[in-house]
């Protein structure tokens, strides 16, 4: 949504196939959410985007928007990435997780995003340190996040996977 990176598109879909096994379908560009924006705050809400996301009709049991803007939730001043826990639709950003370093961002972008349909398949945050559904609020916590969910979440997004699509 709004000016993006295509390779960070890319890299997105791939990782949450590899990861998770789904099939992923980038959308055509849309455009920049501008009916999530508060001018006070200089931001999108993520509530709204996501909103947005679920009720686009199709087949697709999830929807993940990307966008390069601040978002935001109301007891939050910032989030990377926001979803509805087992529901249908979540949003990311890049906004804040630019680096210089190519490869740091999209490595960044892509565990937001994995983590975010995470919460769509229902997985809460955890609180194992080696396990990429625990939360994390600055770039030093993110960075520090493996890219793989400890054994007790893998076990939970396989089950819910299989749930929803019969995959092993």
């Amino acid at each position: 949504m709004g000016k993006m990176d295509m390779t960070t598109i890319s890299v997105v879909a791939a990782n949450l196939q590899v990861v998770l096994g789904l099939n992923t379908r980038i959308q055509p560009l849309q455009p920049e959410p501008d009916y999530a924006f508060l001018a006070r705050r200089g931001q999108f809400e993520a509530g709204k985007i996501i909103h947005t996301l679920a009720a686009i009709p199709g087949s697709a049991p999830f929807r993940l928007g990307v966008v390069n803007v601040d978002i935001y939730t109301p007891i939050l001043t910032f989030v990377f990435g926001e979803s509805q826990l087992g529901g249908k639709a979540a949003v990311i950003s890049s906004f804040r997780v630019q680096s210089k370093n190519r490869e740091k961002t999209y490595n960044r972008t892509a565990k937001i995003a994995i983590h975010e349909i995470g919460h769509l398949l229902g997985i809460v945050h955890c609180q194992s340190l080696d396990c990429l559904m625990r939360f994390s609020n600055s770039l030093e916590k993110l960075d520090d996040l493996p890219q793989r969910f400890c054994q007790a979440c893998e076990y939970e997004v396989r089950r819910h996977l299989r749930h929803l699509f019969g995959k092993p």
